[in-house]
């Protein structure tokens, strides 16, 4: 069973940066590579995705300030997060979309407050 561990989330002030990783266990050939996020009260939103050919797509509200990108030697996948704001304050989540399968990792914070 592959397992993705995610890294990098934190607390940070408005106008700051963070990095969040996404490690496989193993390589897996994924359609896409996502990230979510889901903020108390709130449903689970796509933030980001990459998919196998590198297309990405990004939501709205983030669009411009987050990047995703892939590793494909080290079977990672970073979300790059920059301008960040409190309204992005929420647990962020890596999804992995493969043919046979949908794998999810356990989730990091990230707090955006002064």
């Amino acid at each position: 069973q592959v397992q993705l561990v995610e890294s990098g989330g934190g607390w940070v002030q408005p106008g700051g940066s963070l990095r969040l990783s996404c490690a496989a266990s193993e390589s897996v050939f994924a359609i896409s590579n996502n990230w979510y996020r889901q903020a108390p009260g709130s449903a689970r939103e796509l933030v980001a995705q990459i998919t196998s050919g590198g297309y990405t797509k990004y939501a709205d509200s983030v669009k411009g300030r987050f990047t995703i990108s892939r590793d494909n030697a080290k079977n990672t996948v970073y979300l790059q997060m920059n301008s960040l704001k409190p309204d992005d304050t929420a647990v962020y989540y890596c999804n992995t979309k493969s043919p046979i399968n949908d794998y999810w990792g356990q989730g990091t914070q990230v707090t955006v407050s002064s």
